[in-house]
């Protein structure tokens, strides 16, 4: 794939899958705990996102050669090349809302589920930049929390429920 030729691209494309796999495992495993994870991911990916947006937008066009598709490249090249802030704003504003989602139960909670998936499914074509195929993994993993129906807080466990 284009982008793991660079050594730092590499390494975090590993140990990015390598989380997601151990994200999905905690999907069959440990629902409360994956939650916990992805409430994790999800803050720190919104606070990169909003930090990167304000003091560097440009570093985003760093990885616009990464896309699978043409239309991808396209797309960073143009418009969004001259709207960074703004477009990566409105992303990391969507992340923080999923991870407050995590805490929350009902549809709040399942609509966070569901804008996860989306997001990730949204974000899988830009190939090394998004670590590919860890979005699609960890889409699958939200997929399985989502028909687990989770009914509590994510800090409340009902008696017999394990952590």
């Amino acid at each position: 794939m284009k982008g793991l030729e660079n050594h730092t691209y590499l390494v975090l494309y590993i140990i990015s899958n390598i989380i997601a796999i151990l994200m999905l495992w905690a999907s069959w495993k440990h629902s409360r705990l994956l939650r916990f994870m992805l409430l994790i991911v999800f803050v720190w990916a919104s606070w990169t996102n909003w930090n990167e947006a304000i003091v560097a937008p440009q570093f985003y066009m760093d990885s616009a050669t990464l896309p699978f598709s043409g239309f991808s490249r396209h797309i960073l090249h143009g418009w969004f090349s001259k709207h960074i802030t703004l477009v990566v704003g409105f992303i990391a504003t969507y992340q923080a809302l999923i991870a407050v989602s995590m805490l929350l139960k009902g549809w709040i909670f399942e609509m966070g589920i569901i804008g996860g998936i989306v997001f990730l499914l949204a974000i899988a074509p830009l190939g090394v930049g998004a670590a590919f195929p860890c979005t699609v993994i960890l889409a699958i993993a939200l997929w399985r929390v989502l028909r687990i129906k989770e009914t509590d807080y994510l800090w409340l466990v009902s008696p017999g429920k394990e952590i």
